[in-house]
């Protein structure tokens, strides 16, 4: 029993001086490095407490970001309208969130075209003029204020009365309709020349910068042949564009991207980029005068049905001169005016003052026994014969343009009725039209500091001038001649997630 119990005592000491032995080497490698053994435990367990910090406020900040992407995928589905309010569908957030197939796409139903664009037949003679045999525009803008002429302006100094004289249709009639002499807008004469030899017209616009070119696809060789692909840029957007993508020039000067031709509007008229969007799109017949079909689409879609079957769709086949798409959610031009409101379109007073007037002039909220089907077009597809009629229509359009605000959605359906039903129009379903184009993101946001005035003192009273359009709009005319203290605009129920 001695003898098993002396070599586990023995054994024990041994292990133990072992454990000294570490203990002092460990000590003095502890003490050579500067660094004292008894911190370490707690280092570690700082370290690691630091690493679960990290993880876990990571993991909270990841749960929170999906969290708000959810929620405004959801507001922008929502039918109720405070939470639609809050979706920003130009946002970078809602093209991330689209991206991710967590926003359910446009709804699309197919187009009724012909099969084949190589079978078409064009008609060989224009849609007779039954209105509007001969129409001429203003050129020169004369206007005097406090004894001295003004600057000319690209739309003119129109005023009330000859606005109401230019909704009366005579078989000869004279308009403005833009382009008045040192006006603005100018273009090269290369782009000048190479527009004249162009009967069939695909245009688009790109201003201030906010898009790039767009490649339209299922083009027909027949209708490359056919068409001009025309982008309308200004100096701001030229610049752009030639930093982002790769323009060619050919041997007379001019510039291109892909199929689309660049055509320069030097000196923009206005001082606000979306007026000075509508120049091209509104006035397609003025710019391009030549062209006997055109078919606008705004700079930020790419086309991807062929132009010729578009024409024969919305304007052969039923004898029309004019296609527009009917909006998505709107028919009423009170409830657009005040959806605008809401997004910050425009400044708030100037839209009411704007609606104001319409109110005045007779314009009713749309109801099912109109003869139009909505007197709210979604309008960045602009289908068109270039007839008298029609152009006269874009004319007056344009004008609205100029005198008030720049969202042209509101004018569209006031011109319609100032005409008394004598211009027709083919307004085509909302789902058609988003199986038109696929639409892309702009590259960056639109702001103004005009679009967050709340008040006309706040819009009169700003000393800077940055408030105030010197060359369009509301604030540059006489004050208007009816009493519009006495009117009361049309109440809206909010019936759509728009805004």
């Amino acid at each position: 029993m001695d003898s098993n119990f002396l070599p586990s005592i023995s054994l024990r000491a041994s292990r133990r001086a072992d454990r000294n032995h570490l203990q002092s080497r460990d000590g003095k490698e502890g003490l050579a490095s500067g660094k004292s053994y008894q911190d370490s435990p707690l280092k570690i367990i700082w370290k690691r407490g630091f690493i679960r910090l990290v993880l876990v406020g990571g993991i909270i900040w990841g749960l929170l970001i999906l969290t708000a992407l959810l929620f405004h995928a959801w507001s922008c589905q929502s039918s109720i309208a405070f939470f639609s309010a809050l979706c920003n569908k130009s946002s970078v957030i809602y093209g991330a969130i689209q991206s991710l197939g967590l926003v359910t796409p446009p709804h699309r139903c197919s187009i009724p075209v012909a099969d084949d664009p190589n079978k078409i037949v064009i008609p060989q003679k224009r849609s007779p003029e039954k209105f509007v045999q001969s129409l001429s525009y203003f050129m020169e803008d004369f206007t005097e204020t406090n004894g001295s002429q003004s600057p000319p302006l690209f739309g003119g100094h129109i005023t009330w009365q000859q606005r109401d004289e230019s909704f009366k249709v005579k078989p000869t009639m004279k308009v403005h309709c833009g382009f008045i002499r040192n006006g603005g807008a100018e273009m090269a004469q290369k782009d000048v020349k190479f527009v004249k030899k162009c009967r069939f017209v695909v245009a688009s616009g790109i201003f201030d910068g906010y898009d790039t070119p767009h490649q339209p696809s299922n083009i027909s060789a027949r209708s490359q042949k056919l068409f001009c692909f025309l982008m309308v840029v200004d100096e701001v957007s030229l610049e752009f564009i030639k930093k982002n993508v790769t323009v060619r020039e050919d041997n007379n000067g001019g510039e291109w991207v892909g199929i689309w031709r660049l055509i320069l509007l030097k000196h923009p008229p206005y001082d606000e980029p979306r007026r000075n969007g509508k120049v091209p799109k509104i006035l397609t017949h003025r710019l391009f005068p030549q062209a006997q079909y055109s078919i606008w689409i705004d700079g930020k879609m790419e086309l991807i049905v062929d132009p010729l079957l578009l024409l024969e769709r919305y304007l052969w086949r039923e004898k029309n001169t004019f296609a527009i798409a009917q909006h998505k959610h709107h028919r009423n031009v009170y409830e657009e005016a005040d959806a605008n409101k809401r997004r910050k379109r425009y400044a708030r007073p100037l839209i009411d003052l704007h609606m104001k007037i319409y109110r005045y002039e007779g314009m009713e909220p749309w109801n099912p026994k109109k003869s139009t089907p909505s007197d709210i077009p979604e309008g960045a597809v602009i289908i068109r014969e270039h007839t008298a009629l029609s152009n006269l229509f874009s004319c007056l359009w344009f004008n609205e343009v100029h005198l008030f605000t720049p969202r042209d959605q509101l004018s569209f359906g006031y011109v319609v009725y100032r005409l008394g039903g004598l211009f027709k129009f083919f307004m085509f379903p909302n789902c058609e039209y988003n199986s038109i184009f696929i639409l892309h993101n702009h590259t960056r946001e639109h702001s103004s500091k005009v679009e967050w005035v709340k008040s006309l003192d706040e819009f009169k009273k700003d000393k800077t001038g940055g408030l105030k359009e010197s060359r369009g709009g509301l604030g540059l005319w006489t004050p208007y001649p009816g009493d519009l203290d006495s009117v009361v605009l049309p109440s809206v129920k909010r019936t759509s997630k728009a805004g």
